[in-house]
């Protein structure tokens, strides 16, 4: 690290910027509206300021440090770790592996970023020393590395799955679906009966991806009962491991109980089913159903409807109680009719796949491919920002 002549604003300024978008990139990242082209011009613009900061030498690790003193949330941890890693030097990595305990969970999350961000050479030294270590934390910050660049722990996976703290766990479960590593089913099943809904989410995710989701099934339906867990995430590898005609039988079930008819109807389009588009339209013009219905006719097309009218970010016109909804874009019902009625629509346009269209794709050709990794669907291409 190096004393360098540099402008205190301008150092700040990259800082302040590459939180906001590392944050932004963040919440997009397995979203509806961004596809891999979008996500790159992110990309682009925190490459950037990252690229400032590591030239800004010693002045940007104390900017870096100030801003997480005043603002202790995992962007401006991912800052921290970002130079620290880029470096590799003792000193700034025992400041942000403090920082990043100070915080728990978003800690690791922030770690999690900034090893993404790190080209692989530059973490071979201390990955091994991470998934070994006796702390908690650093085990996890290791798998997360591990997952991020698709690389197998070897014979460490099965004792890491059984490990005495549920966040290793339920990151070595992950590492053992995405890494298809089917001798571990039998520990991967262990673990369907967990205390805690989230590693049994994990679990039943990894069980489906290892060719064992007649276990998971039933897991994974008491966990939607539950509402212990986010039942997106669960409708969805519910949907994606089960036949078609079971899964539509099962989904429509779903839609007829009161706590479930949201998620649901935000997941018809994980089928493909156009002919759910009149229904749809119909749930647009509900308030409560706005949001999700919007959320399900994205994944019905590869549109990118960024790029046509049917959505809204100001929900006052539609009418009383949409202007209270904070969620958006929201779907115009009458503009999707239109969209759908001149043409059916998506022939005029570009094929787009939004990210999550990428994450349920990798899903898939996992669930149809025994053999091969799951793919990292958060890849991007990289265009200018002002592109």
């Amino acid at each position: 690290m190096q004393r360098l002549a540099t402008i205190p604003a301008i150092v700040e300024q990259h800082a302040e910027d590459a939180a906001f978008l590392w944050s932004r990139r963040r919440r997009e990242i397995d979203g509806p509206l961004l596809g891999e082209a979008d996500i790159g011009r992110i990309d682009q613009r925190l490459d950037a300021n990252l690229e400032g900061l590591f030239a800004s030498g010693e002045a940007a690790w104390e900017m870096a440090k100030a801003r997480f003193s005043d603002y202790p949330e995992a962007p401006e941890l991912f800052v921290m770790a970002c130079l620290a890693l880029h470096w590799g030097s003792e000193r700034p990595l025992a400041e942000v592996m403090e920082a990043a305990a100070s915080l728990g969970e978003a800690g690791t999350t922030g770690m999690s970023g900034a090893i993404a961000r790190t080209p692989r050479e530059q973490l071979r030294p201390f990955v091994a020393k991470w998934v070994d270590s006796p702390e908690t934390m650093l085990k996890c910050i290791g798998l997360a590395a591990l997952w991020h660049y698709r690389a197998d722990a070897g014979p460490r996976l099965g004792d890491l799955i059984a490990n005495g703290q549920a966040e290793v766990r339920i990151r070595a479960l992950r590492l053992a679906g995405a890494m298809r590593r089917r001798d571990l089913v039998a520990a991967v099943s262990e673990r369907l009966a967990a205390d805690q809904p989230r590693e049994r989410l994990a679990a039943s995710a990894a069980a489906c991806l290892l060719g064992a989701g007649h276990m998971a099934l039933p897991v994974l339906d008491e966990l939607l009962a539950s509402a212990s867990v986010p039942p997106a995430e669960v409708i969805d590898m519910r949907l994606l491991t089960s036949s078609r005609t079971a899964a539509k039988s099962w989904l429509q079930k779903c839609l007829t109980e009161p706590s479930l008819r949201q998620p649901a109807i935000a997941a018809l389009g994980v089928l493909g089913d156009r002919s759910v588009v009149p229904w749809l339209i119909e749930r647009m013009s509900e308030p409560r159903s706005v949001w999700t219905a919007g959320l399900a006719w994205r994944d019905l097309f590869e549109v990118d409807f960024n790029d046509t009218d049917v959505f809204t970010v100001d929900p006052a016109p539609l009418g009383d109680g949409f202007a209270e909804i904070e969620e958006t874009p929201l779907a115009v019902a009458d503009r999707a009719n239109a969209w759908w009625d001149e043409g059916r629509g998506p022939g005029r346009h570009a094929p787009f796949h939004s990210m999550r269209r990428q994450r349920l794709d990798a899903m898939r050709a996992a669930l149809e491919n025994p053999g091969l990794p799951l793919a990292d669907w958060r890849r991007t291409r990289r265009f200018p920002a002002w592109m």
